[in-house]
């Protein structure tokens, strides 16, 4: 059978595989990082074992490694079976994940060795910068290649978010990259000043707007209404969730920017922008939950559903606490807190990974061919990520109130009550807590990563035909 009338599959495997591998290293220095805060003795005194390298290289692994590749296996294959094409190029499509992977292990080298921008989620020096330039051009031509060459005349709601990820993050990353060179590894920001924190905000945030939550919102959109078998609630409501999303998300980089020598119009537009985001997030939540509708009892037999149901009621969550926090009031309470890691956590664990995870329990079967190894080891998995979830943020939001108001507390003469060591000392039952959640979260990516290997073992890759185009009628 020729190539042409089957879907690539091979590069929806390889980048699916990786995404459980890059997880499970990813998570495995966010536990290390998280115990480092418990027990400091456990940086050991070698510098590319601190907490301040490893940290980083902690977030790239889980953003871009873990977060990258489920976006890149799942793309490639929702946008292969609703466009009934197959990809437009598969070199093209080989060398972005052999690049992709090549960028991850240049961070996984250089992070803990101190080679860093400094800039927050664009810690990537120059030369790995425009590798990943490179390869997310290469990325564009292949997705919207396949799009153009599409059989079928309706673009699916899905390949709407994954494709505004494309062009954004493009946008984002070539804009807060620019630097200048002074050496192979050393450069200097563009930008000065304020300026230069404005631009990484736009970017920062939107490293989460559009990486973190467009993708997956694509991902959401094709993998509930496949693993319920049910249509999507309501397509209207998706294409404003769409537009609503993507032109407002892009604003609201300031309210990182709080209190800052950033002006304060800035500063207010970024607030407003960000309250006007629950709108769109909520619709979307609602349409992700809403597509059960008759379906509701599947929530008691399907693991795997209910997997991708608890991400969007984490997704709903985040997008909640995300915009209340920043309103200035309560931003002077939370900004520099844990009550920000435990936001940031809800967010990519609750919503990111899960979705992640449960996209990928629907895709590796289809990938070899094979029924899932062990629906009771999802279910082992789900309690131990939600409850490892929970335990995480819950922790976080306590010590990061407490944190705020300690720091905040004053005596009668104005001196402050609390030295800033009180307030770390106070902090240490909660970084246990949250060292015991993220190790439960690890746990159950574990189970996942061995039910999956069971399932793969011994099976021959799947060939998927690609379906004649219907008649015109």
């Amino acid at each position: 059978m020729s190539d042409q009338q089957t879907y690539n599959y091979k590069v929806v495997r390889q980048f699916a595989i990786m995404t459980v591998v890059w997880g499970i290293v990813g998570m495995l220095v966010g536990v290390l990082i998280a115990a480092q805060l418990a027990w400091p003795v456990l940086n050991f005194d070698i510098p590319w074992l601190t907490f301040g390298r490893l940290r980083p290289l902690h977030t790239n692994a889980v953003i871009f490694a873990f977060g990258g590749s489920a976006l890149f296996a799942t793309s490639y294959y929702v946008v292969q079976r609703t466009c009934h094409a197959r990809l437009i190029s598969d070199k093209l499509a080989a060398f972005t994940f052999w690049g992709w992977q090549l960028i991850i292990l240049s961070a996984a080298i250089t992070l803990p060795l101190g080679i860093t921008t400094s800039k927050e989620y664009a810690e990537l020096e120059w030369p790995i910068d425009l590798l990943i330039a490179v390869v997310w051009v290469a990325y564009a031509i292949v997705f919207f290649g396949t799009i153009m060459k599409r059989k079928v005349q309706h673009i699916y709601v899905a390949n709407w978010f994954y494709g505004a990820m494309i062009l954004t993050i493009a946008i984002l990353h070539i804009f807060n990259s620019a630097a200048i060179p002074v050496s192979l590894l050393k450069s200097y920001s563009a930008y000065a000043g304020v300026q230069d924190a404005m631009v990484q905000w736009w970017y920062g945030h939107n490293a989460v707007g559009f990486f973190l939550t467009a993708g997956f919102l694509g991902m959401m959109y094709y993998f509930i209404p496949k693993q319920a078998e049910r249509p999507v609630y309501s397509y209207r409501l998706s294409v404003v969730h769409f537009w609503a999303l993507i032109f407002t998300y892009i604003w609201a980089g300031p309210h990182h920017l709080h209190y800052t020598a950033l002006p304060d119009w800035a500063q207010s537009l970024g607030m407003i922008m960000s309250l006007i985001l629950l709108a769109p997030s909520w619709g979307g939540m609602i349409n992700g939950i809403m597509t059960l509708s008759g379906a509701w009892e599947k929530l008691r037999t399907d693991p795997v559903l209910r997997l991708l149901i608890v991400s969007v009621s984490f997704y709903g969550m985040s997008t909640f606490e995300g915009p209340m926090m920043s309103i200035k009031t309560v931003n002077a309470l939370s900004h520099y807190t844990d009550w920000t890691i435990g936001h940031v956590h809800s967010g990519a664990l609750g919503w990111v990974a899960l979705v992640s995870m449960g996209s990928l329990y629907y895709l590796i079967p289809r990938l070899f061919g094979r029924e899932l190894y062990s629906l009771k080891l999802v279910e082992v998995h789900f309690w131990t990520s939600t409850i490892g979830i929970l335990l995480y943020i819950s922790s976080m939001w306590v010590s990061g109130i407490m944190q705020g108001l300690m720091w905040r507390a004053t005596n009668a003469d104005g001196t402050l009550t609390y030295s800033f060591v009180e307030s770390v000392q106070a902090m240490h039952p909660f970084y246990i807590v949250r060292f015991a959640g993220g190790a439960m979260f690890l746990l159950g990516t574990l189970v996942m990563a061995y039910n999956l290997y069971k399932t793969i073992a011994g099976a021959k890759p799947a060939v998927a035909t690609i379906p004649a185009p219907a008649a015109a009628h």
